[in-house]
């Protein structure tokens, strides 16, 4: 990012891909992307763990100035592959976002999610997104949040999200934590505080985390 103050650049390149991922051989910046509904590539990892012997998974929830879905929750790392970049560089976005640096060896992959937002006046977002998942066991407290892309990093126990991407319960509780708090706080969310999509994408993830966690040894999203 060429200024680290701002939550995305719009003069950012990217390469412009068919809806099967080849490439068109054209690149052009994020705003006319965004604008003119391009497909474009991105990455999101998910990170898992377990505290006090219970599993969770952790969301993001966006900055207030994204250009999609500003304060919303979502993967707990996604960003978009720069021009000429591959999905593993692009894992940079780990370290930029939450200040974990993570390779490539550490992450499981599950495959990848096609994704249509046209819901946001002006924006036509069309993504090709590379899904991963990490497992990490460290505190809220030992992740360092960029400002200006997370507004807080909120951990969820498993089971509870199952139940709400299932439909057993309107809200959930989680532990959240803001950049440059010392220690996080109790808060509670509900279905619509999420980024809505129609393909259940949430609730996939959820159970490849779980299933994942339980032994299994081909899932994907």
């Amino acid at each position: 990012m060429s200024d680290p103050t701002l939550a995305q650049d719009p003069a950012e390149r990217f390469d412009v891909v068919h809806a099967d991922g080849s490439p068109t051989g054209r690149t052009k910046a994020r705003a006319a992307v965004h604008r003119d509904g391009d497909w474009h590539r991105a990455v999101h990892v998910w990170v898992t763990g377990e505290a006090d012997g219970w599993p969770f998974l952790l969301f993001q929830q966006r900055g207030a100035d994204k250009d999609t879905w500003p304060n919303r929750l979502d993967a707990t790392v996604g960003g978009h592959l720069r021009a000429g970049e591959t999905a593993a560089e692009a894992l940079r976005e780990v370290e930029e976002e939450i200040g974990v640096a993570v390779s490539p060896d550490a992450l499981r992959p599950l495959g990848v999610r096609v994704s249509v937002n046209e819901r946001e006046p002006g924006v036509v977002d069309r993504e090709l997104q590379e899904v991963f998942l990490l497992r990490d066991d460290r505190p809220l407290t030992g992740y360092r949040l960029n400002p200006a892309e997370v507004a807080a990093l909120v951990s969820f126990p498993l089971a509870d999200l199952l139940a709400l991407f299932a439909g057993k319960t309107e809200e959930i509780a989680g532990a959240a934590i803001v950049p440059g708090a010392a220690s996080p706080r109790r808060r509670t969310f509900r279905r619509d505080d999420f980024v809505p999509n129609v393909d259940r994408y949430f609730y996939r993830v959820a159970i490849a985390a779980d299933a994942i966690r339980r032994g299994a040894r081909h899932v994907a999203v």
